[in-house]
C-alpha cells in the first residue's frame, strides 16, 4: 500500500510589500491574522529588529523636527528623552513579569529557567526565534506608537506585564506615539506640566513663549478625559449586558482585561488585542467603531483648538520666573505628569483587571 500525503494549501501574497507601510505608518495591520509572528511577515531576528526599529523611527525624528521647527532642538530633546525614559520603565517591567514566568507552572515543577536549550520564561503564545525579550521589545513598542502590529501574543503575557502595554494605550500613546499624534499628545501633557508648575510657584504658565491659560487647559483636560470617558463607559457597558459578556473566552479578571484592553485599544487607535476576546460581532463592530471615531476626532479637534489659540498671542519675554522647558528638572516633572494624570485614571479598572488576575496567580489559583 503505497503512501499517502494530504494536499497543504499555504497563504501567500505581497506580505513583504506592506511592511513599511505596516510599521513606518503606525498602522499595524498585517497581511496574515497572526501579524508579525507570521514567516512570511517577519522571519528572522534581524527583520523583527529593522521592523520594531520602524516603529518608533518617525516618531522618535518628529522630536527632532519640533525643536527645529520652534528653532530651539533642546525643547525637542527634552521631549524625547521623556518618552524614552518612560518606555525603557515600561520595558523592564514587561520584561521582569515575562521573565519570571507563570507561578502556577513553577509550583508543578515546571522548569522555566533561562539555558542554552530555551530562553525560559513565559513563552506562551511566543515564537522560539525571537523569545522573551524580542516579543517583550515589540509589545511595549507597538503600544507606545499607535502601531498595533505584533509579533507576540499580548492575551497570553502575564496579567501584569500584559497591563503595561495596556497602560501604554491609555496613556493617550504620547510615549512616542503614532506619526503625527504622538507629539501631539506629549504636548498637551506638557502643557498640564507647566500648569502644575504654574500653580506650585504662584505664577501665570508659560510654553515656549506663550502663555497657558484657562482656554488651553480646558481644552486639555478635554484631550484627557475623552478617551478615558470612552473606555471606561465602553468597558462597563460591555460587562453589563449579555451581548458583550457572551463574547468573553475567559471569565473572571482575565476576561475584564480583554474587554478593557479592546475598548482602550479602539479609543487609541491601536488596533492590538487581548484576542481571547471574540470581538467580530455586531455589538463589538459597532461600540468600537464609534468609540475609534470618537477617540480620535473627539482628541484632535481641542488639539486644533489650542493651536490656533497659541499661534494667536503674543510671546512674552523670558523672565526669572520663566520654567525652563528643555532641563531635567521638566523632564521629571513631565514623567510625573504623564503617570500620575494619565495612568491613575484607570487604576480602578486595573485593579479589577490585572492586578486582581496577578494576585489570584501568586496565590496559585
Amino acid at each position: 500500500q503505497g503512501e499517502q500525503s494530504n494536499i497543504q494549501t499555504i497563504a501567500v501574497g505581497p506580505a513583504a510589500s506592506q511592511i513599511a507601510i505596516k510599521q513606518l505608518g503606525t498602522n499595524g495591520g498585517g497581511f496574515f491574522n497572526a501579524n508579525s509572528a507570521h514567516p512570511f511577515e517577519n522571519p528572522t531576528p534581524l527583520s523583527n529588529f529593522l521592523e520594531l526599529l520602524a516603529i518608533l523611527l518617525i516618531p522618535a525624528a518628529l522630536c527632532h523636527s519640533f525643536g527645529t521647527m520652534i528653532n530651539d532642538t533642546r525643547q525637542g530633546w527634552a521631549i524625547l528623552t521623556t518618552m524614552t525614559v518612560v518606555l525603557l520603565g515600561a520595558l523592564l517591567v514587561t520584561l521582569h513579569y515575562e521573565q519570571a514566568g507563570n507561578p502556577l507552572l513553577s509550583a508543578l515543577g515546571v522548569d522555566q529557567a533561562p539555558s542554552l536549550t530555551q530562553s525560559g520564561g513565559n513563552m506562551e503564545d511566543k515564537e522560539t526565534r525571537f523569545g522573551i525579550v524580542n516579543s517583550v521589545l515589540w509589545a511595549t513598542a507597538t503600544t507606545a506608537a499607535s502601531n498595533g502590529s505584533v509579533n507576540a501574543m499580548h492575551d497570553s503575557f502575564m496579567p501584569l506585564s500584559g497591563m503595561v502595554p495596556m497602560c501604554l494605550i491609555q496613556l493617550g500613546e504620547v510615549i512616542f506615539g503614532g506619526v503625527g499624534s504622538g507629539l501631539y499628545g506629549m504636548l498637551i501633557f506638557a502643557i498640564i506640566a507647566v500648569f502644575v508648575a504654574g500653580l506650585m510657584i504662584g505664577r501665570t504658565p508659560e510654553y515656549l513663549g506663550k502663555k497657558i491659560e484657562s482656554f488651553e487647559i480646558k481644552m486639555a483636560a478635554i484631550v484627557i478625559l475623552i478617551p478615558a470617558f470612552f473606555i471606561l463607559m465602553g468597558t462597563a457597558l460591555a460587562v453589563v449586558t449579555d451581548v458583550g459578556k457572551l463574547a468573553i473566552a475567559n471569565p473572571g479578571a482575565h476576561g475584564f482585561s480583554e474587554i478593557l484592553y479592546a475598548f482602550s485599544s479602539a479609543a487609541g487607535n491601536n488596533g492590538s488585542a487581548f484576542a481571547g476576546l471574540s470581538a467580530n460581532t455586531p455589538f463589538y463592530n459597532i461600540v468600537l467603531g464609534i468609540i475609534m471615531l470618537f477617540g480620535r476626532y473627539g482628541i484632535i479637534i481641542p488639539v486644533l483648538a489650542i493651536a490656533g489659540s497659541l499661534a494667536a498671542k503674543k510671546s512674552v519675554p523670558i523672565t526669572v520666573g520663566t520654567l525652563p522647558t528643555h532641563t531635567p528638572l521638566f523632564v521629571l516633572l513631565l514623567i510625573a505628569t504623564i503617570l500620575l494624570v494619565g495612568a491613575l485614571t484607570f487604576v480602578p479598572a486595573l485593579a479589577l483587571g490585572p492586578i486582581v488576575e496577578h494576585l489570584q496567580l501568586i496565590n496559585l489559583h
